[in-house]
């Protein structure tokens, strides 16, 4: 049998089901990740999972078999879970290791196989390497049932959804947020995070709440793009002031203000560093990826935070977080964590802080937007991802890499970044980011202007240049 070489990406390992995201394939990995942990434990537990997409069941009773066939004791939840869920049943139960098989964002087609470590976040890079390393090319697959793992007291179920819920209870005052001015609508994507926000805060609006594996066809990533009924509902409905979303796995956050404007993750990484620090005096590191706007500098200089900037990939800021006092560590495609919560993306977590905020201080999203700007100043993102086959990814990455462009069309820079991408910072003050997206054939065009117009029009320009 002839196998591929399995690769972890930035958040995991991702394929099309049915074509490389296979039973022997997962069979193979998880293999991988037994021989590893057996290496460094003499009774390891693992808590599993899977969110809401095809195959989900299938393939977390393959992971589940293999890994209970190596003598690894198995904590199987109940049901489809966030990834926020796993990560957080991994620190809570005293586990050595989460899987949580979603392929988070990714359009319907995908699966994947996410590793947690025992903080209560992503593996660090080096112990996904590790696994990695030691996925064989051939496997066994089991032939015993859960039935008879379980009776071996090798699997036990657990209802991460309820440890969840009740965590979530802990740390906000629910009957506080019911009684909010501010109502809230919330759009699950058909993920994971769907039975949250219902059990929590029974008077919101929910959208797109009802298991549906293919996600109506969508990949279900938290972009204005994708988010139109949310978009309709909050500015056509006088009383809904906060539209929340999260993605696939409920890692992600989208987030809209009460006219129905999309309020970016560049937004709400600064949102949540003026609410922890100026009015909740919490005070740490701010850690980015390298795809966030350079404005969170600004905020953090004028309140003395330190800052520090990552490569691309939640598993760099997880990795911080573990070892040094940070307060927010965030990406630019709505991964966010903060202090008093685990080391993880959360996106549910992100935007109850948020709901809490408008709550306590009375004010719309959009008047603690300008509070912000009147510190950073006025700025628009924007992303554009070009559907191009990998050859010409690769090449219009290489030309980048050895200086090709001098300018965008009438945009020039004046310096260049490449920790991880390549990022030119325009003269006129805003910047412009190419990056190759690891798992799909997809260039990412990446720009900051001073207006929506002028951020539209560098990403034109981008695309006239380069293609």
């Amino acid at each position: 049998m002839i196998t591929e070489k399995i690769k972890f990406g930035t958040d995991g390992w991702r394929a099309i089901i049915a074509q490389d995201f296979t039973v022997y394939n997962v069979a193979r990995v998880s293999k991988g990740l037994a021989d590893w942990l057996l290496q460094k434990n003499d009774k390891p537990v693992v808590v599993v999972g899977h969110d809401c997409r095809f195959g989900g069941e299938l393939f977390t009773e393959i992971t589940t078999k293999v890994l209970c066939a190596n003598g690894i004791k198995v904590l199987l939840a109940k049901g489809f879970v966030s990834t926020p869920m796993i990560s957080l049943g991994v620190l809570k139960l005293g586990a050595q290791q989460g899987v949580v098989i979603t392929a988070s964002h990714n359009p319907p087609s995908y699966n994947g196989y996410k590793l947690k470590g025992a903080h209560g976040g992503p593996s660090s890079p080096r112990d996904i390497a590790a696994v990695e390393a030691l996925i064989p090319e051939e496997v066994v697959i089991p032939a015993e049932s859960l039935a008879q793992w379980e009776a071996k007291g090798l699997l036990e179920y657990i209802a991460l959804e309820d440890l969840y819920v009740d965590y979530l209870k802990e740390k906000f005052d629910f009957d506080q947020l019911s009684k909010s001015p501010f109502k809230m609508a919330y759009d699950a994507m058909y993920g994971a995070g769907q039975n949250v926000i219902r059990r929590l805060l029974p008077g919101a609006v929910l959208i797109h709440c009802d298991d549906n594996p293919g996600f109506h066809g969508q990949a279900p990533e938290p972009l204005d793009k994708n988010l139109r009924e949310l978009a309709h509902t909050v500015a056509t409905t006088p009383e809904i002031k906060i539209g929340l979303a999260t993605d696939g796995d409920a890692d992600r956050i989208g987030l809209y203000d009460g006219d129905g404007n999309f309020v970016d993750a560049h937004n709400i990484i600064l949102l949540l560093i003026q609410y922890l620090h100026k009015y909740k005096g919490m005070n740490g590191k701010v850690v980015i990826a390298f795809s966030v706007t350079d404005r969170v500098k600004r905020l953090c200089q004028h309140y003395g935070l330190p800052v520090e900037v990552t490569a691309i990939g939640f598993k760099y800021i997880s990795e911080i977080m573990v070892h040094d006092d940070v307060l927010v560590g965030g990406e630019e495609s709505g991964g966010i964590a903060v202090k008093g919560h685990i080391p993880e993306r959360d996106g549910i977590y992100d935007g109850l802080a948020l709901y809490e905020f408008m709550t306590k201080t009375g004010k719309t999203l959009k008047e603690l937007c300008e509070e912000i700007y009147e510190i950073v100043g006025r700025f628009v993102y924007e992303r554009n991802d070009l559907n191009i086959d990998n050859d010409k990814k690769n090449a219009i990455i290489k030309k980048a890499a050895d200086g090709g462009y001098d300018k965008f069309g009438k945009y020039t820079f004046n310096r260049i970044e490449t920790i991880d991408g390549i990022k030119y910072h325009l003269d006129n003050g805003g910047w412009i980011m190419l990056r190759a997206s690891g798992t799909e054939p997809l260039l990412r065009v990446y720009a900051e202007g001073n207006s929506k117009e002028q951020t539209l029009d560098i990403l034109e320009d981008v695309k006239k240049t380069i293609l």
